[in-house]
């Protein structure tokens, strides 16, 4: 099976395809001034358009790994916008951890795992 790979650089690939499974890398947001929700829109409409050129949606979600640099002052906030994302009845697992972020404006980072839809 061939591996497809979407914006590679020499560092990483934004979106890998293999075997039926589409795997998104970490995503942040690209304007960081704002608050935990502008920040988790940001991600999620990254997401989401990543989603769709890997010819799949948020529906087809399998995991979700998040990592919030304030766990206790965020997690009310991300959530309120993960919730109001996420399609009723197709939630990915998920976990959610507090992580040193790679640069301090960074609230949230998330990484994806989805079927591929066929």
């Amino acid at each position: 099976m061939k591996i497809k790979r979407i914006d590679t650089d020499d560092r990483s690939s934004r979106v890998v395809i293999y075997n039926g499974t589409v795997f998104i890398g970490g995503m942040t947001a690209p304007d960081r001034t704002g608050d935990i929700r502008s920040q988790t829109r940001q991600v999620l409409d990254r997401i989401d358009g990543y989603l769709q050129r890997a010819h799949t949606d948020k529906a087809q979600l399998l995991t979700a790994q998040i990592w919030l640099k304030d766990i206790e002052r965020d997690f009310v906030g991300m959530n309120e916008v993960w919730n109001a994302w996420t399609v009723p009845g197709a939630s990915p697992t998920r976990a959610t951890v507090q992580a040193e972020v790679a640069k301090p404006d960074i609230l949230i980072e998330i990484v994806v795992t989805a079927a591929a839809c066929s």
